[in-house]
């Protein structure tokens, strides 16, 4: 195969943003929903942004009898699931921005907890909204062009890719051209406004990660993070074999072709004039651009996962995601507290720079401790 850069037929938007993100999504096993799709998983109400149907349907998979118990007394009635659905889409807005994305964020670490009868017995029991321990069960869709209704204004905006678990929005994109006068600056002033008490609140307050791409330069950031807080990520690697191997595996990713149905369902509508354009890419090898590497870093399902359980924390009223140097610190850390020689932990030092956010990583790292099982005594 031949080697090259991507190339453009036009700067079209739609040729250069949302495209190759669609595509690289689905090889990370994300399923494409189409505009048409969505709207119908929404009941047809652009003011709802959960795919209830999907939601619906994971809670009692996630709930199930004979995934929490093998007693036959704790399965969750159907009565609670709809309960559950109704917590989540009832954020308490009127109590401010933040406060209402902290309740979604614990909701969805950790759970309802809702009293339930059995054998004439009340007790407790937990519906949890996303499965944390087990990937795999919990499903994961993508889709673009997403209109959500205004709040108090007969207007919708539209972000430009939503990533769903569990039929829940936890992920909000913008892609912007490269040839646009500072893109990144543009996508960031946009996430920021449909954040605004006049904006689509309703979406953002389940937004864990936000992500603005540009083909070759991205940046990211979690709810209400001013522009110069937002951050790139660099991923670190225990040695240059690692390194290797994962950047062999996003370009395998990346040349992976889409079966045929995929390639009808995504080219089927207002895509489908420049399928030829992007099937005859196919005969080449294309590098991966810095956008691939940021969607494969942060957005692959174990990884976004990992990101949203044990590296968001509210701090003062401000919610944070961990930078990288703080999440390979936390992980780095994690793997040397758990290697025990003859009794013993061996030491060891985390190089800090000023203003990379030692006490953070220290919180992150603490919660990492508290939440490891085989640690006896955190």
């Amino acid at each position: 195969k031949k080697v090259t850069k991507m190339e453009t037929p036009s700067f079209k938007e739609d040729h250069i943003r949302q495209i190759p993100a669609l595509q690289l999504l689905q090889k990370l096993d994300y399923t494409y929903l189409t505009p048409e799709e969505t709207e119908k998983l929404r009941g047809g109400k652009t003011s709802n942004v959960l795919l209830e149907e999907i939601l619906r349907k994971q809670l009692k998979e996630i709930n199930s009898e004979k995934r929490i118990s093998s007693t036959k007394t704790t399965y969750i009635s159907d009565a609670n699931i709809e309960n559950s659905i109704r917590v989540l889409k009832e954020m308490p807005m009127n109590e401010g921005y933040m406060s209402a994305c902290e309740t979604a964020y614990n909701l969805l670490t950790l759970g309802k907890t809702f009293e339930q009868s059995f054998d004439g017995d009340k007790k407790s029991i937990t519906v949890n909204y996303i499965d944390w321990k087990n990937p795999e069960i919990n499903v994961f869709h993508v889709t673009e062009e997403f209109p959500v209704l205004r709040s108090n204004i007969r207007d919708h905006y539209r972000p430009d890719i939503i990533l769903f678990i569990n039929g829940i929005p936890v992920c909000v994109i913008e892609c912007k051209r490269p040839d646009m006068k500072d893109p990144l600056s543009q996508a960031i002033s946009q996430q920021l406004r449909n954040q605004q008490e006049d904006g689509i609140r309703a979406l953002f307050v389940y937004s864990q990660l936000l992500l603005t791409l540009s083909v070759n330069e991205a940046l990211y950031a979690t709810n209400a993070t001013p522009e110069k807080f937002w951050s790139k990520w660099t991923e670190k690697f225990k040695s240059s074999y690692d390194e290797l191997n994962h950047k062999q595996k996003l370009e395998e990713l990346k040349n992976n072709p889409l079966s045929l149905s995929q390639k009808e369902k995504l080219f089927a509508d207002r895509f489908g004039y420049v399928r030829q354009y992007f099937d005859e890419l196919e005969t080449e090898l294309i590098l991966p651009t810095v956008q691939d590497e940021y969607l494969y870093n942060l957005c692959r399902p174990e990884r976004l996962l990992e990101l949203i359980f044990n590296f968001i924390i509210f701090d003062a009223g401000e919610k944070k995601i961990a930078r990288y140097q703080q999440y390979f610190a936390v992980k780095k850390t994690m793997q040397q507290i758990l290697q025990i020689n003859t009794g013993r932990r061996t030491g060891g030092v985390v190089w800090h720079t000023q203003g990379s956010g030692k006490s953070i990583t220290m919180v992150m790292l603490a919660q990492a401790i508290a939440l490891e099982k085989t640690i006896r005594n955190p």
